[in-house]
């Protein structure tokens, strides 16, 4: 990344909503008035537009060559974040039946506390086959001690957990259809689609503003919702509207496809998957070598998006924060369930950003140490 851009945009380690490649904002910034020509916004288009479709096919063709997605595949674009899937998943899925959950951290239990809110309805069972609590989500259970039901309807399990920093990289070992939330880790590495029933994901960490989730769900998965599933989580229905049930987040979707755009040109995922690789390791090596910042994360289960770290001094976290700031440096501040520091470094984050943040700790250490 160039001089110029870091000069105007300052390093953002937000969790989300999150940093936007910087290209795709200012694409969006010269298209804002007039899209195209047309004398108009995007955000001002009809949605059933012949213009807007088009964009919205485009968008979801760049996605399924990103990802290679395989043909038996529908992907949605729908609204409420990854948050409302937690209700959809068992008004689609469960129906009587029993479900597999697998808690490693915030964003898995709040998906069980729904789940289990329409087991109560007598819409099924809900299982959790094992819980990180007791390592206070720094580690997983090892599968040989999980609690699997047989002929579950699906298992469900986060890949990647924003708040602990804790990621699962290869999906569990079922039978059961996979539900997996990659909210904040999709597109971030290169992933075998057809090993999962089902992959949702927000859109305010790799994939563009809030306000937008992506439902990738194979098709034998269409058709079994409760009948008193409402319309709109419906995603047999949402798939024979094509995502347009009702007027969509115009403008996150068309912001989405700028960013698939942009995924394209740095290669693909593999590309920035290897990029990533080299952020997370320059940052979790600077930790792991100094004594004076801690990261609990097991590591085999570290993620390489949301890296938090607590320094060996807390009275220190304030004046850490503070200093940050002053250097330039967004949005460090740890979760309020886990305390401490978090540098989130998504695909839009450059590794020049998180130089610039390990120069920091460097020298917060030199002087505080």
């Amino acid at each position: 990344m160039s001089n110029k851009i870091l000069s105007r945009r300052l390093p953002n380690f937000c969790a989300g909503p999150a940093t936007i490649p910087t290209p795709v904002l200012e694409r969006a910034q010269q298209e804002l008035l007039d899209w195209e020509g047309r004398g108009l916004s995007i955000m001002e288009m009809s949605h059933r537009s012949t213009d807007y479709v088009e964009v919205t096919q485009k968008a979801e063709t760049k996605l399924r060559a990103l990802m290679e997605i395989p043909d038996n595949y529908k992907v949605l674009f729908l609204q409420g974040g990854a948050s409302l899937q937690f209700s959809a998943i068992p008004l689609n899925l469960l129906n009587g039946g029993h479900a597999d959950y697998l808690t490693t951290g915030a964003w898995s239990g709040k998906a069980v506390k729904e789940a289990q809110r329409y087991a109560a309805l007598g819409l099924g069972e809900i299982n959790v086959v094992a819980t990180g609590k007791e390592s206070n989500f720094t580690d997983v259970p090892v599968q040989s001690e999980w609690n699997i039901s047989a002929d579950a309807a699906y298992f469900h399990y986060c890949a990647n957990e924003t708040i602990h920093g804790l990621q699962i990289f290869e999906p569990p070992q079922v039978d059961a259809p996979i539900i997996v939330d990659m909210s904040s880790c999709i597109l971030s590495q290169p992933i075998d689609v057809s090993k999962f029933g089902m992959i949702y994901a927000g859109a305010q960490k790799n994939i563009g503003p809030a306000g937008l989730v992506i439902v990738i769900i194979r098709e034998d998965l269409l058709g079994r919702a409760n009948d008193w599933c409402p319309m709109l989580l419906n995603y047999e229905h949402q798939v024979d509207k094509e995502s347009m049930s009702n007027t969509p987040a115009t403008y996150s979707w068309y912001l989405a496809g700028l960013v698939f755009d942009w995924l394209e040109e740095q290669g693909g995922i593999a590309a920035i998957g290897k990029i990533n690789q080299q952020k997370a390791a320059l940052l979790y090596d600077t930790i792991d070598n100094s004594a004076f910042y801690n990261n609990p994360v097991a590591p085999k289960h570290r993620s390489i998006m949301n890296v938090p770290f607590t320094l060996a001094d807390s009275s220190l976290d304030k004046v850490f924060l503070e200093e940050s700031e002053q250097a330039g440096l967004l949005n460090l501040k740890g979760h309020r369930d886990v305390g401490g520091m978090r540098a989130s470094i998504y695909n839009a984050v450059p590794i020049e950003w998180v130089q610039l943040l390990v120069d920091f700790m460097k020298g917060f250490e030199q002087r505080h140490g």
